[in-house]
């Protein structure tokens, strides 16, 4: 459905939050994406996964150096600035995913430090769309290191996830991150859900080429926001690919989604539901907004329109970060350097500075394998596609009896829970284990209910939207917890 006063509100709640570094990019992000759909200018028809076997053999098939290049030669010696004591393999490197226009995906591949060659492999992506699962996902939330205020050093994560899994990050689509296309803009003009699929499929097989030793290794996808697109999208691509060739080409074993964009009205509604509950809108705005913006409805007239977007109007949540309201802010100093309003242990949310500026030395780049480029958290593409809602995909993976956990930060505004939670009603499924609390370090980590078909879903306490960042031991518990098929104690 194509709901005027939804784009409205959407791009209302995000104006006011471009003051706050680690989560403007994104936002940016996200605005463009909802703005193009506003234009009309993204076709919204339901997902349905691509036979793409002659993009696939032609893939497989090409010759160049960047087809064959070996894994040695995507070894990581070490990062500039690593920590002493590394006790585990990284590598980066290119994958080329389609010949004609030259267009490469940018990986970072980091394996467990002790008992790699039986730890399962976990793919995480990023959302945006448009955004580093490179910058975001492996330097600021869920990988080995951090980079710290010097903008040279790193520093370990403690509860990095590839202590438990080997963990590839991706910068996809072509023109995100390291990633590129020789065409430049006239590909990067096509990028949409239905190309990251293919694209993302089609690097994965060419990468499980270069580390043959992962072909049979259980493999999981994972990732957050509008990865809760590219996620379920690439998991039907690898299903029908396997059913396609009647045996296993990928050995996908289940998806992890955090804080997903799963349906836009749904995710709006909740978005309001969730400002009201928090306190951050007043109950005559709630009444005001509810009663004249009907966030279910295919078309509105255009005075109906008018109506919701003044009662829109008059709402604003003040310099918050709407990735998580409570958490502290990154403000600007006299002398140009920026710094947090308020002390979160384990979170700074200036980190995206750092991360921006060590990834843009010449010398980081070279130990990446990667091109010199202007590199940046997320970049603007004119997205083309994207469905307005995933359930029917997600439906279908849970039809192929394919475990799918779903969990949300809930101090996040953006993707909240109150809009997951409708969304997995939507489901309809069968309550298997009724909702109770799962614990972390003695006290309640978050809740978690269980579903029939493999289906289960989690609260995180006291995360916002990229979890990792804000509850990194509480995340390192799902993950586990996932990977063992098992619900959090």
């Amino acid at each position: 459905m194509k709901n005027i006063s939804f784009f409205s509100l959407l791009l209302f709640c995000l104006a006011a939050l471009q003051l706050h570094a680690d989560a403007s990019q994104q936002e940016d992000a996200l605005r463009a994406f909802i703005s193009s759909r506003k234009k009309g200018e993204i076709s919204s028809g339901t997902f349905k996964a691509r036979n793409i076997g002659d993009m696939v053999a032609s893939s497989l098939a090409a010759k160049n150096s960047s087809a064959v290049s070996h894994k040695a030669a995507d070894k990581i010696r070490a990062l500039p600035g690593q920590p002493q004591g590394v006790d585990f393999d990284q590598y980066g490197g290119y994958v080329t995913v389609d010949q004609k226009n030259g267009r490469a995906l940018f990986y970072y591949f980091v394996e467990a430090p002790s008992g790699a060659a039986e730890k399962p492999l976990v793919l995480w992506l990023n959302g945006g769309p448009g955004c580093s699962s490179l910058g975001y996902g492996a330097m600021q939330e869920l990988g080995p290191f951090r980079v710290s205020q010097d903008n040279k050093t790193l520093t370990k994560n403690l509860n990095a996830w590839n202590t438990v899994a080997n963990v590839l990050f991706l910068e996809s689509p072509a023109g995100v991150g390291y990633s590129y296309s020789n065409t430049a803009s006239s590909d990067y003009n096509l990028s949409g859900d239905q190309r990251t699929a293919d694209d993302a499929y089609i690097f994965l097989l060419n990468w499980l080429e270069r580390f043959p030793e992962y072909k049979d290794r259980a493999f999981y996808i994972s990732g957050e926001s509008f990865a809760g697109h590219y996620v379920p999208e690439l998991a039907a691509t690898i299903l029908l690919h396997n059913t396609y060739n009647n045996r296993t080409i990928v050995n996908l074993k289940g998806v992890l989604v955090g804080n997903p964009y799963l349906d836009d009205n749904i995710n709006i509604k909740g978005r309001v539901d969730f400002f009201w509950t928090h306190g951050v809108m007043s109950d005559e705005v709630y009444t005001n907004v509810t009663k004249h913006c009907n966030f279910d409805s295919a078309v509105e007239t255009p005075s109906l329109e008018a109506a919701c977007n003044g009662a829109l109007d008059v709402f604003h949540e003040g310099d918050i970060d709407a990735y998580n309201i409570y958490a502290p802010v990154c403000l600007e100093g006299p002398n140009g350097k920026y710094y947090p309003s308020a002390n979160l242990p384990g979170y700074d949310p200036c980190s995206e500075f750092p991360t921006n500026a060590y990834l843009n030395d010449p010398a980081v780049q070279n130990a990446f394998h990667a091109r010199p480029t202007k590199w940046q958290g997320c970049t603007s593409l004119n997205w083309k596609d994207a469905p307005m809602s995933m359930l029917p995909t997600i439906k279908f993976l849970i039809e192929s009896k394919l475990p799918v956990w779903i969990f949300s930060g809930d101090f996040d505004s953006v993707c909240p829970l109150p809009a997951t939670k409708h969304t997995v009603l939507d489901l309809a499924l069968p309550v298997m284990t009724p909702w109770r609390p799962w614990t972390a370090k003695e006290e309640v980590g978050g809740y978690v209910q269980e579903y029939a078909g493999g289906f289960t879903f989690l609260t995180v306490r006291g995360a916002g939207h990229m979890v990792p960042s804000f509850q990194p031991e509480r995340a390192l518990i799902v993950l586990s917890s996932f990977l063992n098929g098992v619900a959090p104690p």
